[in-house]
């Protein structure tokens, strides 16, 4: 975990987290919560939370307000007025660690974004590199915002895990691109929507390949395929 295992999760704290469907699966298996427990639909109109990372859904009763599946947000005990993820864990503030040390109460089921953090591809999408992560997460200057403690450094990461975690996280994210664009063709209701994914997630291992007996090609990078259901509302 790095300079996290000391720090009081300003990240956790100021950061709405897009899920996949994989995402939310693996949360679901590991926790033994329900989907309504910890998944939200968050508005977002000006694409400030997608940031052409995560897709956007539509619903029936708001066809046109674009939304973001998300990890759920509840207000902090710790650091009263501010927010923080459903499943941060708070821990105590003491003279060495003033804003506490907090941790995730997920770690292992955590979502792909959260593992990734904050590498991403480089241009060839051969190799990780670290973006600039700001001093301060949200406006307003409250000190449970503020972010990492010191800069990242390659020497933070497990060189092989890393490339890993990238890459099934990007291979996620695109099957979980197509899934939005085969919701949104007929946007359902927002309360089918745990059933869609259900469906949905449930058929991605086959008994066979669908197109035996054809001569195979090399699939193309990146590029999951599925045939998604309709749920009834």
């Amino acid at each position: 975990m790095g300079q996290c295992s000391t720090c009081h999760a300003g990240c956790c704290r100021t950061y709405v987290v897009p899920v996949t469907g994989a995402d939310i699966m693996r949360i679901l298996s590991q926790t033994g919560l329900s989907f309504w427990d910890f998944v939200v639909r968050w508005t977002d109109p000006q694409g400030k939370i997608a940031l052409k990372y995560a897709p956007h859904f539509r619903f029936r009763d708001d066809p046109q307000m674009p939304y973001v599946i998300a990890l759920m947000q509840e207000d902090s005990a710790q650091f009263p007025g501010t927010a923080r993820c459903k499943f941060l864990a708070e821990g105590p503030q003491s003279a060495e660690h003033p804003l506490g040390i907090s941790q995730c109460g997920i770690y292992g089921a955590r979502p792909s974004a959260c593992r990734v953090f904050p590498t991403k591809f480089d241009k060839a999408g051969e190799l990780a590199v670290l973006y600039d992560v700001p001093s301060h997460g949200k406006a307003g200057g409250h000190p449970a915002y503020r972010l990492c403690p010191r800069p990242w450094e390659p020497r933070d990461f497990d060189p092989i895990q890393q490339l890993q975690d990238l890459v099934i996280a990007k291979y996620e994210m695109n099957f979980f691109f197509k899934l939005a664009d085969a919701w949104n063709e007929s946007p359902g209701d927002w309360r089918t929507f745990p059933d869609f994914l259900t469906a949905v997630y449930a058929n991605r291992v086959l008994a066979k390949d669908r197109d035996e007996g054809t001569e195979h090609e090399a699939p193309a990078e990146f590029e999951p395929t599925v045939r998604f259901p309709r749920i009834a509302a």
